[in-house]
């Protein structure tokens, strides 16, 4: 059995092929290809010396494919149909029509930014799906799978081959507490290390900023409690003594609804860097896009 290189193969061949295959005449192939009869009859030359094969022949004012000509063309035909639709500038998006189901991964705190999506895009994209996801470890690898469309990360997470991003902005940190607890009065390190602290299980690998910073300022933190989402922050605070060091943009309208305050760390906590991360083989995605456009401007106004 010959051996065929595919580095020796001129898919243009195999596109006149195809053709001369439908058309059985070189004369009408080459006014479908826009090509010279000679040309033609040139391509169809090199296929046969490179396959070993005499694949159409004329008889009797018409080309009669071999058996190998054939199966050739059933197997070569769906190729080139998958390389058209690839090659194929992609089609605009159009939210309107579009029943798409967009899938982001963020933490829950973005809240008003897929609240503020939503109403915007309701008329213009009535049919499109949000389906919103909490942060989990393997959100970067499921971007770079195609599993997931978004996902905002802290931008320190080294993202895997095939994952580009755009910063959101920075989380700088404050502490909260409900209004009549007894360290609002008397505010400082002391009080901060002296009552218990609610923590929030954000679910990857990064060590907590709080943590790292209470021990560069020799605090120490004891913890009373730990919930699994921001959302649950503001109520356990309104109802405890707890206190909880947090992200700004997490409370939200929490403090004036649960009525709690907000001080300063009384150390420093470095802001923690977020950034949009999708799919780099999504990046001319015309939906994906969409998205973006839409998304970006919102999350960074839920950073402000």
């Amino acid at each position: 059995m010959r051996t065929v290189h595919l580095a020796n193969i001129d898919l243009n061949l195999l596109v006149v092929f195809d053709v001369l295959m439908e058309e059985r005449s070189v004369s009408r192939a080459a006014d479908r290809l826009g090509r010279t009869q000679s040309a033609v009859s040139h391509a169809l030359a090199r296929l046969r010396a490179q396959l070993g094969d005499p694949l159409l022949v004329r008889t009797a004012g018409t080309m009669r494919p071999s058996p190998f000509a054939l199966e050739l063309v059933e197997e070569v035909r769906p190729i080139l149909r998958s390389i058209q639709r690839v090659l194929t500038p992609a089609q605009p998006f159009a939210p309107a029509q579009s029943s798409r189901t967009f899938r982001v991964v963020a933490p829950d705190f973005w809240a008003p930014a897929f609240g503020n999506f939503l109403a915007m895009t309701g008329h213009e994209a009535p049919g499109i799906i949000l389906d919103w996801m909490g942060p989990r470890e393997s959100a970067l690898l499921d971007v770079a799978d195609d599993r997931i469309d978004l996902a905002v990360a802290p931008s320190v997470l080294k993202p895997p081959e095939g994952i580009n991003g755009e910063p959101l902005g920075l989380l700088s940190w404050q502490c909260f507490m409900r209004r009549e607890h007894p360290a609002a009065a008397d505010w400082g390190t002391a009080a901060w290390s002296r009552w218990p602290h609610l923590m929030v299980n954000v679910g990857n690998r990064l060590q907590s900023p709080v943590h790292a910073a209470t021990a560069d300022a020799r605090v120490e933190r004891s913890v009373g409690a730990v919930v699994p989402n921001f959302a649950a922050v503001p109520p356990v605070l309104a109802a405890t003594d707890l206190l909880a060091t947090l992200p700004t943009a997490v409370m939200g309208d929490g403090l004036a609804h649960y009525d709690l305050v907000a001080r300063p760390v009384p150390f420093r906590v470095p802001p923690i860097p977020h950034s949009l991360f999708w799919s780099a083989r999504r990046s001319n995605d015309p939906a994906v896009l969409w998205l973006r456009k839409q998304l970006t401007p919102l999350l960074r106004a839920g950073l402000e």
